[in-house]
């Protein structure tokens, strides 16, 4: 008969064994750094490689055309996990020991920061691994991937999750990487996160002749060189943006943690002549530790932009971009896991690497250190601990902390969230701050991606290994999420999507994204002609 640690020794070594072809997977998902919503070539090769080891792969899933669902096997428990292979815009690095944006593109491409491709190589490794060990041993359980785009603005997991595309499943395993940390999470999960984008439409200019300045001949309505010219739709941003502004500290709380961001998606639409620019946009994204709060936020943004609007002369309509819960502990679950993380050990960094750290120093005129990175990368931190950390920077009051739209699972089933480290440089003194290219660059390097990377995969496949092999930790899991939502989904303290099911993703709209002309592929920026521009001041 086999055990449940001759299973997971087998998932270990498979790993170890498909250690360099991962790596490069992870390489290519990075050298890809495409944008939220567009991760065309993500998507496909996550989708090729899935149905190469025996998935049935469902594209498009949710009507998101970079997100999928792929599915092994059709009986025992359902165990889940996810890719994320979003890039940021504005980050693009190549992963050298320099700054030194991508050849060929504008310099604010996108590029990663977690990164995201770290993050779903090793949850793909790991549950490809638990796929080989339930091959090799007979075992029953069946596997769903999800491919999840536009985490960077929480967009697909509430889009599945509304849509019905978690129900039925057993357990979730929610992987990020973390900087210098190596551990799961406790009582303190991720916040709301909820965005939306604003469109100011000015539709009929000539109202605002009739209802405001009307023209003293009709040679002068003729011309609308010397008429009268509506505000138009960029004033109505600018003013929805400084109103924001003014209202800021009147919608949050003083205490605790919260941010409200926003990103002018497109603006004008006109010449400098003296016509009106008839259409405009604004997003607004804002995390806090409750839906209340998050509610509160809506309502002032709502109000701000009817009386933009109506300042301008414009119609203002709104497009809802995401809406996520806030994050459901489930420590049975989280023990379960970091217990693997303790039997797999710490990660260790190579000579290589920390060489790499050391030309970064150098380069950026620093002493080079004999390690340049922390040790705690290079040690596993106890749940518990790192629960204590987190709480000593908030006040008492708030039980959810920044916002990431995993959360979404925890609703569905039993949820862990674990950690493992993708390294940062030690500061040299106090109070330094390092540019954010050292950090995209070291996301690129596999001698330091790869040693969290891979702790992350095997503890995933192990943790799933006991919940097939173990019934008992799958039902305290189960028994766990049954007192916590009141009954399991449905429950009375249990929280529904907050999108509707027949939701549209926000696809149509103009996020940043690669695109080919006649110059060749470019960032959707062209790149700029460093002859053509002057610096002022």
């Amino acid at each position: 008969m086999t055990t449940v640690y001759e299973a997971k020794q087998d998932a270990i070594d498979w790993v170890d064994a498909n250690r360099d072809t991962l790596s490069e997977f992870d390489l290519e998902i990075w050298r890809y750094a495409e944008p939220a919503w567009r991760e065309y070539k993500s998507a496909k090769a996550y989708v090729d490689l899935l149905r190469r080891h025996g998935f049935a792969v469902e594209e498009g899933s949710g009507e998101m055309p970079t997100a999928f669902m792929a599915t092994w096997g059709d009986s025992g428990p359902v165990i889940g996990s996810y890719a994320e292979y979003d890039a940021v815009p504005g980050n693009s690095q190549e992963p050298v020991p320099y700054t030194s944006p991508r050849a060929g593109l504008h310099p604010y491409a996108a590029g990663h920061t977690d990164p995201h491709s770290m993050l779903g190589v090793a949850a793909l490794t790991g549950v490809l691994a638990a796929k080989s060990a339930f091959e090799r041993h007979g075992l029953k359980g069946t596997l769903r991937f999800f491919g999840e785009p536009a985490e960077k603005v929480c967009g697909s997991k509430p889009v599945h999750a509304a849509k019905g595309y978690y129900d039925g499943v057993d357990a979730f395993f929610c992987y990020h990487p973390l900087a210098n940390n190596n551990t799961v999470t406790w009582e303190t999960h991720c916040g709301s996160y909820w965005s939306a984008v604003f469109t100011f439409e000015c539709s009929r200019p000539e109202r605002w002749a009739a209802e405001h300045a009307s023209p003293r001949t009709s040679e002068e309505a003729a011309s609308s060189h010397i008429t009268a010219r509506v505000p138009g739709a960029i004033d109505a941003l600018c003013l929805m943006y400084t109103m924001t502004k003014y209202t800021k500290e009147a919608v949050f709380p003083h205490t605790g943690t919260w941010t409200l961001n926003e990103f002018i998606l497109a603006g004008g639409d006109a010449t400098s002549d003296n016509l009106p620019p008839r259409f405009a946009q604004i997003q607004y994204s804002w995390r806090s530790p409750t839906l209340e709060i998050q509610e509160q936020i809506w309502r002032v943004l709502e109000s701000n932009a009817k009386h933009a609007a109506a300042v301008a002369g414009c119609e203002a309509h709104v497009q809802w971009v995401t809406k996520t819960r806030v994050g459901l502990a489930n420590n049975a679950l989280a023990g379960l896991t970091y217990r693997n993380m303790e039997l797999i050990g710490a990660p260790s960094y190579s000579e290589e690497g920390r060489e790499f750290g050391r030309q970064i120093q150098r380069n950026l005129g620093l002493e080079p250190m004999t390690n340049p990175f922390p040790d705690s990368g290079e040690r596993l931190k106890a749940p518990q601990t790192h629960e204590a950390e987190l709480r000593d920077l908030l006040p008492s009051w708030q039980q959810n902390f920044t916002s990431d739209d995993y959360v979404e699972y925890s609703w569905h089933a039993p949820t862990v969230r674990l950690f493992t480290t993708r390294p940062t440089l030690s500061l040299p003194h106090p109070g330094y701050v390092y540019p954010a290219w050292v950090y995209n660059a070291i996301g690129g390097r596999p001698e330091l991606v790869d040693p969290g990377m891979f702790l992350a995969a095997k503890t995933i496949a192990a943790s799933i290994l006991d919940l097939v092999t173990r019934p008992e930790t799958l039902a305290a899991a189960r028994a766990e999420f049954e007192v916590r939502t009141g009954g399991g989904v449905g429950g009375s303290r249990w929280v529904a999507p907050l999108l509707p099911k027949d939701f549209s993703p926000p696809v149509d709209l103009r996020w940043p994204e690669y695109i080919t002309t006649s110059r060749g592929d470019e960032w959707w920026i062209p790149t700029p002609n460093p002859n053509a521009r002057q610096a002022i001041g």
